[in-house]
């Protein structure tokens, strides 16, 4: 069986679902249930006889510890983070807590469980962290995609915790032997994504006929990378990934945030046909002053600027391309519209949570990662 922190979460809980749906293999979730944790996304496997929730907080060890014994896993998958980076401008206390010192506290616990394990089990272990592509900081224009070799230079809170994270992991691989593995993802949409980050958001406020808030000029470029692509790279890192090694994992669909509401628009316009109760396209007007003009520019509010707003962000994921087979599927248009069509279908995922309202503060603007 595997461990995985995090599983009621955006990327944990497709984790989650994938895994139980591909294999046999029972599956251990623990997570702390924050405000942005997915429990009911989980409903479908919820009485599955091959998986276990655990309410519970990665900085605890003695619980960490009780559960290793307990299930005896083959592989963690650590997933566990505060992810917004608004947030951590604010108070960056949590992120160290969670993403830093909570990592190196189910490090030492994996380390001791890793010595308990036989020749052969020891040998089949794996410790998977999940980070982020931030972790190198911004690009300019012309400057070429990371690979795994590239400097760290986060330049946000929440980004400093993901690099310390990242060096505590690699700290254990070459001090203890702890065979493990660091995915860095680029900027992860899909359904039922957390309304702070902007696809989400974005989706939210065109449904709504209301602009959608964006940092600065909206020329920062992401590389995008559909929610089902990013599991199925975690999956196969576990799987043929070489212990002590990162994998970079790229969506390959980078645009500027301008050009994203833009395709937005578009998906969204091709995901309401047909659905009467959807009539925001056949507004002429739109409460858009300071964006004028036709078509997608009436769907935006400019914002000042994020602090320290990182410009591009890029990544060369042929190492994890050649020594595992992984490639992306989902195309940045395809990805937008299921999610658009998920939203029209469900509804918010998330509507028992308080979420900040854009364009207020630091706190209030939608994410561009």
């Amino acid at each position: 069986m595997i461990l995985v922190t995090g599983g009621c979460g955006f990327i944990g809980a497709r984790f989650v679902l994938d895994w139980l749906a591909a294999r046999d293999e029972p599956l251990v979730n623990l997570d702390a249930l924050t405000y942005a944790a997915r429990p009911q996304a989980l409903a479908p496997v919820e009485r599955d006889a091959r998986y276990t929730f655990v309410h519970g907080d990665v900085r605890d060890r003695a619980l960490l510890d009780a559960l290793l014994a307990t299930h005896r896993p083959r592989a963690i998958v650590h997933l566990a983070a505060e992810t917004h980076v608004d947030r951590a401008i604010v108070d960056a206390t949590v992120f160290a807590q969670s993403n830093t010192l909570g990592t190196l506290t189910l490090l030492q616990a994996a380390h001791a469980h890793l010595r308990t394990l036989g020749g052969a089990e020891a040998a089949a272990f794996r410790f998977l962290h999940c980070s982020t592509d931030e972790v190198f900081g911004s690009l300019g224009p012309d400057d070429a995609p990371c690979d795994e070799e590239a400097p760290y230079r986060p330049r946000n809170p929440y980004a400093a915790s993901k690099a310390a994270a990242d060096h505590f992991v690699a700290a254990f691989h070459v001090t203890h032997g702890l065979p493990t593995l660091v995915t860095r993802g680029s900027n992860t949409y899909g359904p039922g994504q957390h309304r702070e980050k902007l696809v989400a958001l974005a989706i939210e406020r065109i449904l709504a006929g209301e602009p959608v808030p964006l940092y600065g000029d909206g020329l920062a470029v992401r590389d995008w990378l559909h929610v089902g692509d990013h599991v199925a790279a975690l999956v196969a890192a576990i799987e043929r990934g070489v212990p002590g090694q990162s994998y970079n994992v790229a969506g390959h669909q980078a645009v500027t945030n301008l050009e994203l509401v833009a395709r937005l628009v578009e998906a969204i316009r091709i995901e309401t046909r047909g659905r009467p109760e959807h009539r925001i396209f056949a507004v002429d007007a739109h409460p858009c002053a300071d964006a004028p003009g036709g078509g997608a520019a009436r769907w935006i509010r400019f914002v000042a600027d994020r602090p320290g707003h990182d410009r591009r962000y890029a990544m060369d994921d042929r190492k994890l391309r050649s020594e595992t087979g992984w490639t992306p599927r989902v195309t940045l248009d395809e990805g937008l519209r299921a999610t658009a069509r998920a939203a029209l279908e469900h509804g918010p995922a998330l509507e028992h949570v308080a979420a900040p309202r854009p364009g207020a503060g630091p706190t209030q603007a939608p994410r561009t990662r």
